[in-house]
C-alpha cells in the first residue's frame, strides 16, 4: 500500500494554537550517557528509576520513548515498555513490536510488502546502498523516504537499521533496532533531528486543568468531498469529550506512524479494505486500541456479497437476491426477481456502482460492464418505497433512527450526476422509542451479527414486512441529522463506548 508523507496535523480543522491538550514526552535510556539532558528539550530519565518509581507519574499520561540499549526478553529495556504498558502510557516500541523484531521470522509477513517499495524506491533512482538508517520515520539515505515511513509504519521503533541482501540486493535481508549508545557522529546528529522534528508541535505545556482520562484519535481525510462527518459535527464531538475528561485530536492519513500517541481511534473517513482506513483499524487493533471501525466489521460490511450469506443464514428478512457470475443464466435471474432489478457490485458505498435494469438487455449491458472490476455481482429485487430506514446501533443496541427520502425524481436515497455532483432526500430524524418496533429489532438483529460496534442498518418497510438493504460499518454521523433528537448525546453514547473497553483493557472499575 503506498505510504503518505511524515507526521502532520489537520490545520485546517484544528489549527495548531488550538489543539487539543496532549501529555509531555519521556525519555528513557539505561544510562544518562545515551542521550544527555542537554541533546533535548524533554525529560531524559534512567530506565532503572522508572521502574521502580511506578507513581512518579501520577496523574499525568507521558508518551514514553523507550531507547534502552537491548529490547531483549526479560532485559531492562523489555520491562521499561511493559510497564509502561501497564501504567497507561503511551510507549514506543511496544511489546509487540520488540518480540516481531527479535526474530526475522516473525516479521516475514511484511517482507514482501517492504520489498515492493523497495524496488519501487530502486526504480526510481535511489542510490544503492547495504544498508539504510531510519529514526523516527526518517531516512538517512536520499532515495529511500517511502521505504523508510512503511517500514516505521509497520514496526514503530525510534531507529532502525535495514540491510540488503548482497545476494538479491532488492530484497530486505535484516531489519534490527539500533540503540543510541550506537549512534555516532552523523548518524547521531541524524537522529536527533529526526527525534525534534518527531516531538515539535505534538505536546503543549500543561495548562491548569485535570489531565485528560484518555486520548483519541479521529481519522479523517481533508480530500474526501463526502466524509462520513462533516469538520463542524467533530467539533462539537471534541467539546464533548473534553467535558468528558477525553482528549481529541483528529488526524489524516499521513499520522500512521503517530497512531500509537492515542488511546483509541474513531474513524470518519470511508471505509474500504484496500485504503488507508484498513491500515489505520489493523495498526490500533495490534496496539490493544478499541477503534471503529474494526478490521472485521469493514470486511465483513463492505461486501455485500458476505452479507447476503450471513442474513439469509440468520432468518434476517432480504429482498430476493442472487449471487451472479459471469457464467449465471441472465434470463432465468431476471424472470425469477422481476422486473427492474437492481445491480450492485459487492463493494459499492453510497449509491454507487448500482444500476436499475428494467429490461434483459439493460441487465445484460450493467452486468457486463460490472464484470470488467469484479468476479461476482449482486442482483436484487426492487423495492420502491418513500424513503428508507436507518437505525444507528451501537455496541449491540439502538441509538437513532432516521427516515431517508428518495432523491428527488430518483429511486435512490442518494443520486450520482454525470458530473460527479451527488444530491440527496431529505430526511427526518426520530426519537428510538418512536421508531416501529420490527423496524429496530430487525436492525438491531442484522447489526449483531457483525461485531459490537458501530453500524447504521439501512431497511425498508415494503408493507408486506421489514426487509434489510445494507449494513454500514461506517455510517454517516452529524449532529444535525442522526444527532438532530439526541444532540450532544449521541456523542456522549460513542466516547463511553470507548472509555468503558478501555477501562476493561486496563483493569480499572468503571
Amino acid at each position: 500500500m503506498m505510504m503518505a508523507k511524515p507526521p502532520s496535523f489537520w490545520s485546517y480543522l484544528f489549527a495548531k494554537g488550538n489543539r487539543p491538550l496532549m501529555s509531555d514526552w519521556l525519555i528513557l535510556v539505561e544510562s544518562l550517557s545515551d542521550i544527555g539532558q542537554a541533546e533535548t528539550p524533554h525529560k531524559v530519565m534512567r530506565i532503572a528509576d522508572y521502574l521502580s518509581n511506578p507513581k512518579l507519574f501520577s496523574g499525568r499520561r507521558p508518551y514514553v520513548l523507550n531507547l534502552a540499549r537491548s529490547y531483549g526478553y526479560q532485559s531492562e529495556g523489555y520491562y521499561a515498555s511493559l510497564l509502561a504498558e501497564a501504567r497507561g502510557h503511551r510507549v514506543s516500541p511496544s511489546i509487540l513490536t520488540m518480540k516481531e523484531l527479535s526474530q526475522k521470522g516473525l516479521y516475514a509477513h511484511a517482507l514482501p510488502e517492504l520489498n515492493a517499495r523497495l524496488r519501487d524506491c530502486r526504480s526510481k533512482g535511489a542510490q544503492h546502498a547495504d544498508k539504510i538508517f531510519i529514526a523516527f520515520s526518517r531516512c538517512q539515505t536520499p532515495g529511500y523516504e517511502r521505504l523508510a515511513r512503511e517500514v516505521s509504519d509497520w514496526f514503530r521503533t525510534p531507529a532502525l537499521e535495514i540491510e540488503f541482501d548482497p545476494k538479491q540486493p532488492d530484497e530486505i535481508a535484516r531489519i534490527r533496532t539500533v540503540p543510541p549508545h550506537k549512534l555516532k557522529d552523523e548518524r547521531r546528529a541524524f537522529f536527533l533531528d529526526a527525534l525534534k522534528a518527531y516531538t515539535a508541535g505534538r505536546v503543549k505545556a500543561e495548562k491548569s486543568r485535570t489531565p485528560a482520562k484518555w486520548s483519541l484519535a479521529i481519522l479523517m481525510d481533508p480530500k474526501e468531498k463526502t466524509p462520513p462527518s462533516s469538520m463542524a459535527s467533530m467539533k462539537r464531538f471534541a467539546n464533548v469529550a473534553d467535558k468528558m475528561g477525553i482528549e481529541v485530536e483528529v488526524i489524516d492519513p499521513s499520522d500512521l506512524p503517530s497512531l500509537s500517541e492515542f488511546d483509541a481511534l474513531f474513524i470518519r473517513a470511508t471505509t474500504s479494505i484496500d485504503n488507508f482506513t484498513y491500515r489505520f483499524a489493523r495498526r490500533a487493533e495490534q496496539e490493544g486500541m478499541p477503534v471503529i471501525d474494526d478490521t472485521t466489521s469493514m470486511i465483513r460490511c463492505t461486501n455485500k456479497v458476505y452479507l447476503k450469506e450471513i442474513l439469509e443464514n440468520a432468518g434476517v428478512p432480504i429482498p430476493p437476491t442472487e449471487i451472479l457470475d459471469e457464467k449465471t443464466n441472465l434470463a432465468a435471474v431476471f424472470e425469477r426477481l422481476g422486473s427492474p432489478v437492481i445491480l450492485k457490485t459487492p463493494d459499492g458505498s453510497f449509491g454507487a456502482h448500482m444500476v436499475k435494469a428494467n429490461t434483459l438487455d439493460e441487465m445484460k449491458a450493467g452486468t457486463e460492464k460490472m464484470f470488467r472490476e469484479t468476479a461476482l455481482i449482486i442482483a436484487q429485487s426492487f423495492m420502491p418505497t418513500a424513503f428508507d430506514w436507518r437505525i444507528g446501533v451501537l455496541g449491540g443496541e439502538p441509538i437513532y433512527a432516521c427516515q431517508y427520502e428518495m432523491a428527488r425524481g430518483h429511486w435512490q436515497i442518494v443520486k450520482h450526476g454525470a458530473d460527479g455532483k451527488m444530491t440527496e432526500g431529505e430526511h427526518l430524524t426520530i426519537a428510538i422509542e418512536d421508531a416501529p418496533k420490527e423496524v429496530v429489532d430487525v436492525a438491531v438483529k442484522a447489526a449483531r451479527l457483525i461485531g459490537n460496534g458501530l453500524y447504521g442498518v439501512d431497511l425498508k418497510d415494503t408493507g408486506n414486512g421489514v426487509v434489510v438493504i445494507e449494513i454500514n460499518d461506517n455510517p454517516s454521523m452529524d449532529y444535525d441529522v442522526e444527532g438532530e433528537i439526541l444532540k450532544d448525546e449521541l456523542w456522549r453514547k460513542i466516547l463511553s463506548w470507548f472509555s468503558n473497553r478501555l477501562e476493561q483493557r486496563l483493569g480499572f472499575q468503571a
